[in-house]
């Protein structure tokens, strides 16, 4: 399974982005899938999850502000993110759940001023 994130980049406290999550194959549509970041030198947290069924569930960090969707005819996963804070500047990850799939190279997001 390859996943390879989009979509990043710099963005102004209280802005939105919206990340892309390309698998492989029927990865998203046959497996629940997760969102992940990481700061350096912390480990990668979960910040939500989607079911096969579209059931969505989130971490406290972005539950309110972050929105799990897919398109399961283009294979892709998405990460809506609004009113992001410097707090938010990671690496955005996708994965299976459970984490079988390799790690991809994740997308950059930065909040700043």
């Amino acid at each position: 399974v390859q996943l390879v994130e989009s979509g990043g980049g710099v963005v102004h406290p209280g802005g939105s982005l919206r990340l892309s999550c390309a698998a492989s194959g029927s990865t998203i549509a046959l497996n629940d899938m997760g969102w992940y970041r990481q700061v350096p030198g912390k480990q990668r947290a979960f910040l939500g999850r989607i079911s096969r069924s579209g059931y969505t569930v989130y971490d406290v960090s972005a539950k309110g502000r972050f929105t799990i969707s897919r398109d399961t005819d283009k294979k892709t996963l998405f990460l809506q993110m609004n009113a992001l804070n410097p707090e938010d500047t990671a690496v955005y990850y996708c994965n299976t759940i459970p984490n079988m799939a390799a790690w991809g190279q994740g997308t950059q997001v930065t909040v700043s001023s």
